[in-house]
């Protein structure tokens, strides 16, 4: 179903340069270059950026799921199909592209729903920040992460690290990822806060879909507010983001699902949620 506040009636179901799979309201995104480790081009980066942009308008969606095939969740951006073709572009161009890929990080944190990055494998460059900018992350147990920025030349700040990383992991240890670029695996991950939860391989899937259905089938308006407001505090003052807090929970008291846990409760069953 199209809401009504979309001027163009319909979304695109079927993207070239990944995979997307919706079933009972979880999204899942795979990237779909196993042999190179998911390397990220233009066109998936573009692709990924618009889906972002639909997604808040899709009715059938309440949470997103981001994984890979094969030996890697994704490994940055491709040697020879970004790296090289940025050699040979003036610094318009350049800004063009370093501005969407930002874009796509910022539409992640502004995306009103849950995203679980299922990390898999290899998280690397572009693809480590990618699974940063989730909300939870499930690692698989011979996963890792690398943030390499530094060591191709370039700055460790990039598509917004410098500013997510810190907030994540503390100053000291963002600061140690991005400078020096070594790989952690997800022992070192799951210690340092990197990732919510480490799984073996072969759980991965399950773990990652779990945590998806928990969400689709729960209160989903609470659940967009929560990340919300946990995105818009992180450079508010305590008093703004109490103002804040009281102004969204007043009007979720007033929603559908609020008064149906009430009824639940006195019934003693489970609330029937309905997102509305």
């Amino acid at each position: 179903m199209t809401p009504p506040f979309r001027a163009s009636p319909g979304f695109t179901h079927e993207w070239k340069h990944f995979d997307l799979s919706v079933l009972d309201d979880v999204a899942t995104v795979t990237f779909t270059r196993p042999e190179k480790l998911n390397a990220l081009t233009f066109d998936v980066y573009a692709d990924l950026r618009d889906l972002l942009g639909e997604l808040p308008h899709r009715e059938d969606v309440s949470v997103l799921v981001i994984t890979g095939t094969g030996r890697g969740f994704c490994s940055g951006g491709d040697v020879h199909e970004i790296i090289g073709e940025l050699l040979t572009m003036d610094p318009r161009q350049l800004l063009d592209f370093t501005r969407m890929t930002g874009a796509v990080v910022q539409r992640m944190r502004e995306l009103p729903m849950p995203i679980i990055a299922a990390v898999n494998g290899v998280a690397a460059g572009a693809g480590a920040v990618i699974a940063l900018a989730r909300d939870l992350r499930i690692m698989a147990r011979s996963a890792s992460f690398a943030f390499l920025f530094t060591r191709v030349g370039l700055a460790g700040a990039d598509m917004g690290s410098a500013y997510l990383l810190p907030r994540v992991v503390g100053l000291g240890r963002a600061s140690e990822l991005l400078l020096l670029g070594d790989q952690i695996d997800a022992d070192a991950a799951l210690a340092i806060g990197l990732v919510n939860r480490v799984v073996e391989d072969d759980e991965l899937r399950g773990a990652a879909a779990n945590m998806a259905e928990h969400f689709a089938d729960g209160p989903t308006l609470a659940f967009a507010n929560t990340k919300v407001l946990l995105t818009r505090e992180l450079d508010m003052d305590l008093g703004s983001a109490i103002e804040l807090e009281a102004q969204t929970q007043a009007l979720l008291m007033k929603t559908q699902d609020h008064a149906e846990f009430f009824r639940a409760f006195t019934e003693g069953r489970k609330p029937n949620w309905t997102g509305r």
